[in-house]
């Protein structure tokens, strides 16, 4: 296939914007949480923007980003998907080393029909549950799928990789002086990344690399077959100005076979809303006759006809009469929600509004500076799987951060001052007399009272005379206290921890 300049623009372009992508969740990844910010690549997302609205029954500010994606899609066509998606810049790389297209046969174009169904399936489904309260557009949004991977596996894997080959190069190989120099300046900078433990990082990669292995097979199933964000912007796109045009065409397949996401018909004709404008046809015609054009550039030749792929209306009514009987339903389960029984982030929402508002991205657990925000497993049931809970075993809430909050897409953590974060209560802590130290075994241990952030301690020592022996002994004040977990982090008791920590 020839490599031509719209070619090479698009790779470029999916360079850049998967770099970019990887460097602002790398920056705020960093200690000193760089000025990029990853609420941005959110906001131009329609999926995630508009059914969290939707769901929650508000308008986050992101909509305007959302609709700037989609009007400038009116205009282009589907060019998010193949000029800037990151996961369709990662499939498209994958797919090099797979098989070239889809093999010609003659109801190619009824099994593609077919292909393409399930993505307006699963967004109607999204729909729908929206309308009724409840938010399942993060399962298969492409950004908050990739975000969720570089965050809680990539940079991780990096940066360790990074730091073992540098202290094998300077104590392995004793090469110091300008490699250690340049270690320091790279710890102090991109390798100043605390390398964390993130529970269920196993299953989110296993997530990611099954849709990557998918393009190894047939290039870009996962955005012919699945993305309901390629769903949104493939319904918007069928109204695009800019269209492929093509003239005295002899149907000789070459562009139909080599199509990545099988939009060309076998009338030599296409799909305007399966085409992410990838300009492979343009260079792969061998009669040089394919265009992109405006619809005032001139006779359109013959142009494709109209498209009537994807959900049917009928397709769409069945859905929605067999789904929308249960709105009752979701507004009930929500109500009916069961109470906080993991500890959450510091000024998270209330756990109806918060596991509907938040798509599960992984920012909040990546700038976590203890590594205490983990991913939910089924704790708070099946809906809050892959939320956020700290667990003060790994990490305690740093008593000083507000990072989480500043990095949340959606507000399911909402950004507070200081001040107000240190009057957020995430639980209340608890001693077990039985198994603790100064109670049970009558020994000094004030541990937990010295860890205790709080200005006028939340942990008080009670004098108690035993045997003799004056001991203190630790009580936690209920007024004071904020759930921070640093007293359970710090309780040198194990495997038990004789201080814990309960959601309220």
């Amino acid at each position: 296939m020839k490599t031509g300049k719209w070619i090479a623009l698009r790779r470029a372009s999916q360079a850049i914007f998967l770099l970019l992508f990887v460097c602002v969740l790398w920056s705020t990844t960093h200690p000193l949480n760089g000025p990029l910010s990853p609420q941005l690549l959110f906001k131009i997302d329609p999926l995630i923007m508009i059914f969290t609205s939707l769901s929650e029954r508000i308008i986050l500010p992101g909509l305007v980003f959302a609709a700037a994606m989609l009007a400038a899609t009116v205009v282009f066509g589907r060019f998010f998907c193949g000029w800037m998606c990151p996961l369709g810049s990662t499939l498209d790389l994958l797919g090099c080393l797979g098989r070239k297209g889809i093999k010609r046969r003659k109801e190619v174009d009824a099994v593609n029909a077919k292909v393409r169904k399930p993505k307006f399936f699963l967004f109607a489904v999204i729909a729908v549950s929206a309308a009724a309260g409840l938010q399942l557009a993060w399962v298969f949004d492409p950004l908050v799928i990739t975000a969720r991977f570089i965050s809680l596996n990539f940079i991780p894997a990096v940066t360790l990789s990074i730091d073992k080959f540098f202290i094998w190069l300077i104590s392995g190989l004793d090469l110091r002086g300008p490699v250690y120099d340049l270690y320091r300046s790279l710890k102090s900078s991109v390798l100043g990344i605390n390398v964390y433990f993130f529970s269920h990082s196993f299953y989110i990669f296993l997530f990611f690399a099954a849709i990557c292995a998918s393009a190894l097979a047939v290039p870009r199933l996962w955005c012919r077959s699945l993305c309901p964000l390629g769903a949104i912007y493939a319904l918007t796109a069928k109204a695009a100005f800019l269209r492929r045009t093509f003239e005295s065409c002899k149907n000789c397949g070459v562009c139909k076979s080599n199509c990545r996401m099988g939009a060309i018909k076998d009338d030599a004709g296409y799909s305007k809303g399966e085409c992410i404008l990838c300009m492979d046809c343009i260079y792969d015609c061998p009669e040089n006759i394919t265009r992109f054009s405006w619809p005032s550039a001139g006779r359109e030749g013959s142009g494709p006809p109209p498209d009537r792929d994807g959900m049917t209306r009928r397709d769409f009514l069945l859905l929605s009469a067999l789904t929308v009987s249960s709105l009752g339903f979701e507004f009930n389960r929500k109500r009916l929600r069961r109470p906080r029984n993991v500890i959450r982030p510091p000024a998270a929402l209330e756990e109806a509004e918060f596991l509907d508002r938040c798509i599960r991205c992984g920012n909040c657990m990546k700038v976590c500076p203890t590594n205490g925000l983990q991913p939910v497993s089924f704790q708070s049931g099946i809906e809050g799987v892959w939320t956020p809970q700290l667990v003060p075993e790994i990490g305690y809430c740093e008593y000083n951060c507000t990072l989480c909050g500043r990095t949340c897409p959606t507000g399911a953590i909402r950004g507070v001052t200081l001040e107000r974060k240190h009057e957020t209560i995430l639980g209340l802590a608890q001693v077990d007399r039985s198994i603790c130290i100064a109670w049970a075994e009558n020994k000094q241990c004030v541990v937990c009272e010295e860890h205790c952030p709080v200005s006028d301690k939340a942990i008080k020592l009670k004098r108690e005379a035993v045997s003799g022996i004056e001991v203190l002994r630790p009580i936690v004040d209920v007024n004071l206290c904020v759930g921070c977990g640093t007293c359970q982090n710090k309780c040198p008791v194990r495997p038990v921890r004789a201080i814990r920590v309960s959601p309220i």
